[in-house]
């Protein structure tokens, strides 16, 4: 005999409805997401393998991250030949592009460019910062520590982020750099960053 059907046993069937609509509602919006990742970050991959050459040619070394053994193939000559996308490369799964200088003058190792995605109530943003250290500073109870500045440059939602926007941020920002670097003078990048960004975090380590 069929045990008797009681009442709100259809609880489960309302519930697997929505579980299924939030399914295909939050699948439609990583795909999407992704798809914008991917094309975004191929355009910063390459915009930054643009200023890491420029800098290379005056014998500025720069560490970029995701690393050029991770997403190319220089069948010429390198670094200024032609290159291709490695095969199995996935741009969208990056979740960082950053230009770190390695440079030992001036205090300069670890000044870095930064592109984050990071999630900021409920939503992916885009974050542009950048990141310096302002020195060693003595405190009593933990002794030395580097004392570290990171200005935010750019913050947008993703579905926002406009790639003209960032392209005219990152050329204001790499001719100072690049300035400062032919001038041997790294305060002329320091007091850009501190007059044209004013949000600022500090920390340190």
């Amino acid at each position: 005999m069929a045990a008797k059907k009681a009442k709100g046993d259809d609880w489960f069937s309302s519930l697997d409805a929505e579980l299924e609509k939030k399914t295909r509602e939050i699948i439609e919006d990583v795909g999407e997401q992704n798809v914008a990742r991917l094309e975004l970050n191929k355009t910063l991959i390459e915009d930054f393998w643009k200023v890491w050459k420029r800098f290379n040619k005056i014998n500025v070394h720069f560490a970029l991250e995701p690393s050029y053994t991770n997403w190319g193939v220089f069948p010429d000559t390198f670094p200024d030949g032609d290159w291709h996308w490695r095969p199995g490369f996935n741009p969208a799964a990056v979740q960082t592009v950053q230009l770190l200088d390695r440079s030992m003058d001036q205090g300069r190792v670890g000044d870095a460019l930064k592109v984050n995605y990071v999630e900021v109530d409920g939503k992916v943003h885009l974050r542009v910062t950048f990141e310096y250290s302002e020195g060693e500073h003595y405190y009593k109870y933990s002794g030395w520590k580097r004392s570290w500045t990171i200005h935010t440059l750019y913050d947008q939602p993703l579905d926002k982020t406009n790639v003209d926007d960032l392209h005219r941020l990152f050329a204001d920002l790499v001719r100072v750099w690049y300035e400062s670097h032919l001038r041997r003078a790294r305060d002329v990048l320091v007091k850009y960053l501190k007059t044209t960004f004013e949000k600022v975090e500090t920390f340190n380590q």
